[in-house]
């Protein structure tokens, strides 16, 4: 009954009926017997047809072809290999009946070519990327894959070498194994893979092939520590199939498969499988399932779900229109259902045995990758790959993805590698078919220093310079032996050939392994070779005669200090010397005077505090406070001076005659260049006029030019980088000198091929040798003890000090000044504030300013300096000047009745300015007598009589 409800839908199965067969078929049973167990309600019903495909492709097509025509199937699921698989695409295409195969993996079945093909599969291209970040994970820079002769070999070529270039990793050589290979065939190219020195190998092929190498290489000792193998999932997939004593002479090597989730449903189908196997074929030997299995089971699957999603009523043929003379492909007709079939079958989604079963554009969307190691007795995973993070410890589908795509080698478990040595494998090493190394040198007619090439008379050359000793120390230092010839790059009559770029695209061309010499790092040279680091100092400067500026030298003391500077401090010591004249004129002596005397005065004062020679006393405190603070400045300003003066003395007087080279530019001077050097393309990319630059070929025909001027068929000056420039001056360092800046320039450097292995070694065998005492022994032997310093003082020019570097002192200055100024003024107003509110009527604005301005000219009698003067007078005439009071020249008559104090102060106060005595002559005679017959003991009163007596 229940079979009279259903609508069976044929499917044909094309599988090699081999062991693999057995167990594909199995789980093709299972699944749909699974599926209809819990999906008893579906109307349809799968009728599996098998057929044999024979192991070819001809056996498959003609499988195929049954039955579509006799047993009009309304899809195919197979073939198992992917060169059988083209065939039945077709087929299935003009038939219109889906293919679904769930083991051919070449990208070349590309689904778009036909909308009927389903690969249930992983397409092999989806792997490369993992190949690539393991690869770029080591740092190996050149990989050879070896791989089957076939369709699946060849499908996944384009896409390795696309990945391996992604990574900067180079594929000199692939490696192709016939499927029908003898052991010595397979043997004969080991051999040759030996002889190479790329020890990376990629190996994609199936399982039965794989074996044979893998045993062959290890019979060869290709499973050795300086070996790195890496198997693709054609392998890894197949692994449980492969006996034993393969699986041990694969200890070491890495591979990648996909990641299937272990469930609970895994495990129970595995534990049904075997019971399944052992009931159906007792005295057989159990194969193993493996992800195939899965795929066909998941397959299987989906394509139930897609008879019943597009309700098939009556899956039958279209009948085709043949003639009588047609053959069997034209005999078969169309499958009605089979648009509808497809249809529902590229949107079946479902959580399968394998994981997620998503198909896109008729492929299978790739899981997540394993990456294993090969420990003995099994595989071991060491870490995942996935296409967003890269290379991954472990998988987290829970937590949110972070876009961070890493390829480092820590984020890997510890690996066994062949012969289990502690460290990686290099990936390279140095070829054992005995080839010798080509090393190119340049031909020099100049600066042989570096390279000098010298020809025996048995026509041999003795090749040696400083970049040859330092070539030979780097490769001696490396932990491998490198054998090497030195190749002279020179025609019959021993010239050089063209220049260096010609030179270095000798390495390009592959005439040369390596160019060792002055060559430059330069940056379109790499385009096509690479460099190691610069093993000399970097930049271009420029050479040009001195001269010995003796004009300049009188003028040599102005030019520690800016004008800026000169001018500003000139204003500074005349506003100091005002202000302090301001702030003493009412209450010092010492300032005051005849108006000249007092103009004198300011000047005076203001420029002596420079030296500290003033000798004026200052009895104001706000003068004294303004002092203070200014004479701070003087020292700083005068110890300032003299050091900038000092080390303009101490340096050398010589001058470059060009200091800048946009003068060299503009006057249209001749500049000169080494033969065969970068610079001249350096200098017309600086604008330098073609006509107007000049070749040199030594040391000695350059100063020849440099000697004679531009104007006189030589060269104003030459442009080089610091190690020629170095060794010239050190020859010549008395007549020329460097000038203008340092130009930016690579240094020296070692030419390999583009992805040369050897690069990496040998940079790092140039930082120990430049770091250690043997450089400095290269050194000394070829550029001397003293050669390698250059004189540095004429390339930095001496820079005055400007007032960029002072103005926070004479701000300080001023702010002080302007405070005691507007202190003194607020105090001398507040003093005289009634002529300032006098009420009288008649008086101005104007008035008033000019009778404050008198006052401002008057002493201040007040001020303690004069009160110290009345108090001496005020202790008595006699006692003062006298030797007593009894003195007998000291007599008071009726006639001329005073008292000495008073006389004394009019004498001191009134006689010396001028003013009208209010004493009689006769009084003032005798003063003047007194002071001149007797002595006075206090010498200050001493010397102010003696002063009212010049005025008398």
């Amino acid at each position: 009954m229940s079979s009279a409800q259903t609508i069976p839908v044929k499917v044909g199965v094309v599988v090699d009926m081999d062991e693999y067969a057995e167990m594909t078929l199995t789980c093709i049973s299972m699944a749909l017997s699974d599926f209809y167990d819990n999906h008893n309600h579906y109307r349809t019903r799968l009728v599996l047809t098998n057929r044999d495909s024979k192991g070819d492709v001809v056996g498959a097509a003609a499988a195929a072809l049954d039955l579509l025509k006799n047993a009009e199937v309304q899809a195919i699921i197979g073939p198992m290999y992917s060169d059988q698989a083209s065939f039945l695409i077709a087929l299935g295409n003009k038939a219109q009946v889906p293919i679904i195969t769930f083991s051919a993996t070449s990208p070349s079945l590309s689904s778009l070519r036909s909308p009927y093909f389903i690969r249930s599969t992983l397409n092999d291209s989806s792997q490369v990327d993992a190949v690539g970040a393991i690869i770029q994970a080591f740092g190996w820079r050149e990989v050879v894959p070896i791989y089957v002769d076939n369709e699946f070999g060849e499908g996944i070529m384009p896409f390795l070498t696309d990945a391996l270039e992604n990574v900067n990793a180079r594929v000199p050589y692939r490696s192709v194994i016939s499927p029908l290979a003898t052991d010595d065939q397979i043997a004969a190219e080991l051999y040759k893979l030996m002889t190479m020195q790329t020890r990376v190998f990629v190996v994609h092929m199936l399982s039965r092939l794989a074996s044979r190498v893998f045993t062959k290489a290890k019979q060869l000792g290709m499973m050795s520590r300086e070996y790195a193998w890496i198997i693709t999932d054609g392998i890894t997939n197949e692994l449980s199939s492969m006996d034993r004593p393969v699986i041990e002479s694969m200890l070491g090597v890495i591979g990648v498969k996909p990641y299937v989730p272990k469930t609970q449903e895994l495990e129970n189908f595995r534990t049904r499988y075997m019971k399944t196997i052992r009931s159906n074929s007792p005295q057989m030997l159990i194969p193993n399932f493996d992800i195939f299995g899965l795929w066909a089971y998941d397959s299987a699957i989906a394509l139930a779900m897609a008879a019943e999603k597009a309700t098939v009523t009556n899956p039958t043929y279209r009948k085709a229109n043949v003639s009588v003379n047609s053959t069997d492909l034209e005999e078969f007709g169309k499958s009605e259902i089979g648009p509808g079939l497809i249809q529902a079958l590229s949107t079946i989604t479902f959580k399968g045995l394998s994981g997620d079963f998503t198909l896109v554009d008729g492929q299978l969307q790739a899981p997540p990758f394993e990456i294993i190691n090969m420990v003995g007795p099994g595989d071991r995973t060491i870490g995942y790959w996935t296409k967003e993070n890269g290379i991954v410890k472990e998988l987290n589908f829970t937590s949110p993805r972070v876009n961070t795509y890493s390829t480092s080698k820590l984020n890997l478990g510890s690996i066994i590698w062949p012969e289990d040595p502690s460290t990686s494998p290099k990936g390279w090493v140095v070829p054992t078919n005995g080839k010798r190394l080509k090393v190119g040198v340049p031909v020099k007619q100049g600066f042989r220093e570096f390279v000098r090439v010298t020809w025996n008379s048995d026509n041999t050359t003795k090749v040696e310079g400083y970049c040859i000793d330092v070539f030979d120390a780097v490769m001696a230092s490396l932990p491998y032996g490198v054998p090497y010839d030195y190749i002279p790059f020179a025609t019959r009559d021993h010239r050089m050939i063209a220049d260096y770029n010609e030179l270095t695209y000798q390495v390009y061309l592959g005439n040369f392994d390596i160019v060792a010499g002055d060559v430059t790092i330069v940056g379109n040279r790499s385009r096509y070779i690479d460099f190691t680091l610069p093993f000399t100092e970097s930049g271009i400067v420029m050479v040009v005669p001195i001269q010995d500026d003796k004009r300049k030298n009188t003028w040599l003391f102005v030019k520690p200090l800016t004008w800026e500077m000169w001018l500003t401090s000139f204003c500074s010591f005349l506003f100091i010397g005002i202000l302090i004249w301001i702030l003493e004129h009412r209450i010092n002596e010492d300032f005051r005077g005849p108006f000249w005397y007092q103009v004198g005065m300011i000047f005076w004062f203001g420029f002596s505090t420079m030296v500290f020679t003033q000798k004026e006393r200052v009895v104001s405190n706000l003068a004294r406070a303004v002092l203070i603070i200014w004479f701070i400045v003087v020292l700083i300003l005068t110890q300032s001076y003299t050091a900038s003066l000092t080390s303009m003395l101490t340096v050398q007087k010589l001058q470059p005659k060009v200091n800048d080279v946009g003068d060299l530019i503009k006057s249209q001077e001749y500049v000169g260049y080494l033969k065969g050097s970068f610079v001249k393309g350096f200098l017309i990319g600086m604008k330098f006029d073609p006509s107007r630059l000049r070749e040199y070929d030594s040391m000695e025909q350059l100063d020849e030019f440099l000697t004679k001027g531009s104007k006189n068929g030589g060269v104003a000056a030459y442009f080089h980088e610091i190690p020629y420039v170095k060794l010239f001056l050190g020859k010549y360092g008395s007549k020329y000198t460097t000038a203008g800046p340092t130009y930016k320039a690579n240094g020296f450097g070692f030419v390999f091929p583009i992805g040369s292995p050897l690069v990496p070694d040998v940079s790092r065998a140039i930082l120990n040798v430049t770091e250690s005492q043997e450089m400095v022994e290269i050194e000394k032997k070829w550029l001397g003890d003293n050669k390698i310093t250059c004189p540095e003082s004429d390339i930095y020019p001496f820079k005055s000090l400007g007032l960029a570097s002072f103005w926070g002192l004479f701000l300080i200055v001023g702010i002080v000044g302007v405070l005691a100024f507007i202190f003194y003024v607020i105090k001398f107003l507040h003093e005289h504030w009634s002529i300032i509110r006098r009420p009288d009527p008649e008086s101005t604005v104007w008035s008033k300013i000019v009778e404050l301005l008198k006052e401002f000219d008057n002493k201040d009698l007040r001020s303690h300096t004069f009160q110290r003067v009345q108090n001496r007078d005020d202790i008595g005439f006699c006692s003062s000047c006298m030797h007593s009071p009894q003195n007998a020249n000291y007599q008071q008559s009726p006639q001329s009745p005073w008292t000495p104090r008073p006389l004394l102060r009019n004498v001191h106060f009134q006689v010396e300015q001028g003013e009208p005595s209010q004493v009689t002559l006769n009084q003032e005679i005798e003063f003047a007598n007194i002071i001149a017959t007797e002595q006075v003991e206090d010498p200050y009163l001493a010397d102010r009589a003696r002063k009212g007596k010049s005025v008398l």
